[in-house]
């Protein structure tokens, strides 16, 4: 078996292959308003009131039982405003993540994690906006990162007047811990509430993590971090080269592999899940 090291020289350069970081994530207001206006509305609207409101209501898992292939389904109908690099399905974006990962020998839970890392997106079945769904994530409470996506929008973020919230810690004690942080919220920090029953730590850590582009791939918030925090971060890198550079690849047959599925589902999961 390749260690991490191994496996992340290995992904990120079969993954690479016919496109290079700088034509994946293409944030120009010019080039794509739809992603800038979807950013101007995430960037105003999270504030530190809009995430315990929504925790609150959401991560006590009260929204009924549903199966897994239950939840990918409906994705089936979602755009993401947020994501300029593809026009896959949900659902054919979430088997070309896991079957990357499946070709690659990753252990079957991190598979599993390929499959369900994005079904938090059902959020917009309960009517929630997409600006409150998708997109980059971020902590709320201290100063924002200029390593944010347009963190211009952030001048009209009622938090931008709470001179607490805007001081390099706010509302959390250094070297905290992210499990401590109140991140933005978003499908990412609800599929890990979702999972935290069936997964192991890793898995977790790249389900409520994977957005937090201004962490893992630009070095912000580290004087937030432990060093449990230190110690994922390599599988959260890890695990999005499998979500960035498996996009625009072959799609999935659907059919063919529906089996394997079915039993990696029932393997680590029960039939329905509480969401």
């Amino acid at each position: 078996m390749k260690s991490l090291e191994e496996w992340d020289d290995f992904v990120e350069g079969r993954y690479k292959e016919g496109k290079t970081d700088a034509e994946f994530r293409q944030y120009d207001a010019t080039a794509n308003p739809g992603v800038a206006e979807f950013y101007r509305l995430n960037h105003e609207n999270q504030t530190v009131a809009y995430v315990l409101g929504k925790e609150e209501q959401y991560f006590g898992m009260k929204r009924g039982k549903k199966s897994v292939w239950e939840a990918a389904e409906y994705l089936n109908t979602l755009v993401d405003d947020s994501d300029p690099d593809t026009d896959l399905t949900q659902i054919e974006h979430l088997l070309q993540t896991s079957e990357a990962m499946r070709r690659d020998g990753q252990p079957r839970w991190m598979v599993l994690t390929g499959f369900l890392h994005d079904l938090g997106k059902c959020l917009c079945l309960y009517g929630e906006p997409q600006w409150g769904v998708v997109g980059d994530t971020f902590p709320v409470g201290c100063a924002w990162s200029d390593a944010i996506v347009f963190p211009e929008y952030f001048r009209k973020n009622p938090d931008a007047g709470v001179a607490e919230y805007q001081t390099l810690h706010g509302i959390y004690e250094p070297n905290c811990g992210l499990e401590k942080v109140h991140m933005s919220f978003g499908h990412d920090g609800y599929i890990a509430e979702v999972m935290k029953p069936y997964l192991p730590d890793e898995a977790l850590y790249m389900l409520r993590f994977h957005s937090f582009y201004p962490w893992h791939s630009h070095g912000a918030y580290t004087h937030l971090t432990n060093e449990e925090d230190r110690a994922m971060l390599e599988w959260v890198k890890k695990f999005n080269l499998y979500d960035l550079y498996s996009k625009g690849h072959k799609k999935p047959d659907f059919e063919q592999i529906k089996p394997y599925y079915d039993d990696l589902f029932a393997e680590f999961l029960p039939e329905k899940i509480d969401w």
